[in-house]
């Protein structure tokens, strides 16, 4: 016999509900059938003369054809009082991960059941034995048996796949409702297009051979019966119709053929049951229809911010077409919302074989109008132009809070003294400082001399070395990123120049040695541009004039270039700026 696992079976949270009404659980597609085992717990059937005594464990054999190939096996566990959670099977600890109630209306005497996946488990066993143990209800039905409602039970439903099935549609449905007249159970996402091999199966607790007032099962009005084991008068009298054990006392696990009381086309069946006296609860409804279509699904896989600041984010999926007994053709819609806005549509590219599937990348940008945290939702085929198997579960939703930027800083505006055309040098270590200071060791901070450098990512400046503006004023800008988010702020602040007063040397000496041989006035020359330069002698003579575009003075005449004698001369200097008089001082010219 040959096990693997041909499908992921999501597992639910553990839930505790009272009077569960029977609702459709999982859906399977594919060449598939299903079969139960299990066994009961009570020695004999329920009367008023029985023993009240239970058994802790019991024991059933599985015995699959060695081409048929597990594809889930589901634990179901039953019986009189609140509960017992904590069983074995073949010696490994099983805990539900979903548990029903239900309790007696004239009494309100409690019942339970629990489900639990084994899928795993059923695959490294294999054919064999299977011991549910460690389930003790001794204590608990000494209050049941009065009544004849004391009970404990387990079944394990298989389905199973082979290559020489047709294509079937298997839906499980589970809850527990009880029948204490009769009930309508409504059975709805099925997909008929023929019925030839439907069937219905069963799992039910609390079921007496020996009561079978007004005891009957009808499927959408029809009345039907599976005999000998299940006459059409006593549907529930601890019979497995799988296997033909008519000993399970108090408990049920059989199934009826329906090809003549269920239609082409149908989407649901009707179930009703009566049962004058017998006090029986349905656990699981499993039903075979034989189906060939596909069944679009979608799951969002990961998604990464690509631009946090224009809010763009990356998003990759992939469209399934899992459990289904048909390709899924191309062109099946995709829809992407953000919040109820449509912001992107799309179509798979390629027919979908059955368990096949296709990954899709796509770049999105989220609205300004959205806030930072919204959810994102995926619905494939949502016009329902691809007729499916399911319609309910086209979609999948993912919570994302957009990261924020780090906030934008104020920073202090550097002047510096213009050296020449409107340009300084300026340090820039003391503002970096300030700026890493405020933030942290998450975010990198990088300066630009423009906005197009920030976009491109050029011509960085280093804060260590100092830093020439290229016009006046200039701004640099402040990039501060978040290593992690790649979310990143921009701050921005100035450089300016502005013309520091000129200094005169005491003196100079133009003796033709190739230093200090002119009059260097620092910070005068391509700073104050139209500057006018006046010296005279002691006698107030003028001996020298110059501007911006003359030579610097040489110690010489300026209008016959005659070598002027040691001695100390005078200037006025007019820098023709409106923020300075005109200067005036003296110079030591030495030869």
């Amino acid at each position: 016999m040959k096990f693997r696992i041909c499908m992921l079976i999501a597992l639910l949270s553990y839930s505790y509900t009272h009077a569960q009404d029977i609702e459709l659980f999982q859906q399977f597609g594919g060449r598939i059938d299903f079969t139960m085992i299990g066994n009961t717990l009570n020695q004999q059937e329920n009367g008023l003369f029985s023993s009240c005594v239970i058994n802790t464990e019991s024991t059933t054999e599985l015995n699959l054809s060695t081409d048929n190939t597990v594809q889930a096996a589901f634990l179901y566990w039953a019986g009189s009082g609140t509960g017992d959670f904590e069983v074995q099977l073949n010696n490994i600890a099983i805990t539900p991960t979903r548990t029903f109630e239900d309790a007696q209306g004239t009494n309100g005497l409690p019942f339970f059941s629990a489900f639990t996946d084994i899928t795993e488990q059923v695959l490294d066993t294999g054919n064999g034995s299977y011991t549910l143990s460690e389930f003790d209800l001794t204590t608990v039905i000494p209050n049941y048996c009065g009544n004849a409602t004391n009970f404990g039970g387990w079944s394990i439903i298989i389905i199973y796949q082979n290559d020489t099935l047709p294509l079937n549609q298997i839906n499980v449905y589970d809850g527990l409702q009880h029948v204490p007249e009769n009930i309508t159970i409504l059975l709805d996402n099925l997909n008929v297009i023929d019925d030839v091999g439907a069937k219905i199966g069963f799992l039910a607790w609390e079921g007496d051979a020996g009561l079978s007032v007004n005891e009957s099962l009808r499927i959408n009005g029809n009345l039907i019966g599976n005999p000998p084991l299940n006459p059409v008068n006593n549907a529930f009298n601890g019979t497995n119709s799988f296997t033909g054990e008519s000993d399970l006392y108090n408990m049920d696990m059989d199934f009826y053929d329906i090809q003549n009381n269920i239609d082409i086309g149908d989407t649901t069946a009707s179930i009703q049951l009566t049962s004058g006296q017998d006090y029986v609860m349905i656990n699981t409804i499993i039903t075979k229809l034989n189906s060939q279509l596909p069944d679009a699904t979608v799951e969002i896989d990961t998604y990464e911010i690509t631009n946090c600041n224009e809010r763009e984010l990356e998003l990759d999926f992939t469209v399934y077409n899992n459990n289904s007994t048909e390709i899924l053709p191309a062109n099946a819609s995709i829809n992407i919302y953000i919040e109820a806005v449509l912001i992107h549509s799309l179509t798979t590219t390629y027919d979908i074989p059955i368990d096949g599937s296709e990954m899709f990348f796509v770049t999105l940008t989220v609205p300004e109008t959205t806030t930072d945290n919204f959810t994102i939702t995926i619905l494939v085929d949502e016009e329902n132009t691809v007729l499916e198997i399911s319609d309910t579960n086209n979609s999948d939703t993912l919570e994302i809070n957009l990261p924020q930027p780090p906030e934008s800083i104020t920073i202090e505006n550097i002047e510096a003294c213009n050296i020449g055309f409107e340009t300084g040098n300026f340090d820039l270590s003391d503002t970096y400082s300030f700026i890493n200071e405020y933030y942290n060791s998450a975010f990198e901070i990088t300066l630009y001399p423009s906005e197009s450098d920030v976009e491109d990512d050029t011509n960085s400046i280093n804060p260590v070395l100092e830093y020439q503006n290229s016009s006046n004023p200039q701004t640099i800008f402040v990039k501060v990123a978040n290593s992690t988010s790649g979310c990143f702020s921009i701050s921005q602040f100035q450089l300016s120049v502005y013309n520091c007063p000129p200094t005169f040397p005491e003196g100079f000496s133009p003796n033709g040695d190739g230093t200090n041989d002119e009059l260097d006035i620092l910070g005068l020359y391509d700073i104050f541009t139209d500057f006018k330069l006046l010296i005279y002698n002691r006698y107030g003579n003028l001996v020298f004039e110059g501007d911006n575009n003359t030579p610097k003075w040489n110690g010489r005449l300026f209008n016959d270039g005659k070598p002027l004698p040691t001695a100390t001369y005078f200037y006025t200097l007019h820098l023709n700026d409106s923020e300075y008089k005109p200067l005036n001082g003296w110079v030591y010219l030495r030869r």
